[in-house]
């Protein structure tokens, strides 16, 4: 069986984004190759961080610490994955 490329991937090739990239299963029966989902995830990390400091701020108001606790926990954590997925969309990633 031949190999896909006949020559090594360059910045370009990295750039336009690789099929089936962290797809083990790609390519089986048919299927078009699968890209990053970047946009997705930037959309996904921002509703967590806005929800996760909209309930922390309420489980506060009303005094229940813990409530508070973790969904700041958590929002702090979207807020990381936010940036994460920002740097990557932003060095020139396709998705």
């Amino acid at each position: 069986m031949q190999a896909r490329h006949d020559r090594p991937r360059g910045r370009e090739d990295y750039e336009r984004g690789l099929p089936d990239y962290h797809d083990p299963t790609g390519g089986f029966g048919g299927a078009a190759p699968a890209y990053s989902a970047l946009t997705l995830r930037i959309v996904l990390a921002s509703l967590a961080v806005v929800l996760g400091v909209a309930g922390a701020v309420l489980f506060a108001w009303f005094g229940i610490v813990w409530g508070a606790v973790v969904l700041g926990v958590l929002a702090a954590g979207s807020a990381v994955d936010l940036g994460w997925v920002v740097h990557r969309k932003r060095r020139g990633e396709p998705g």
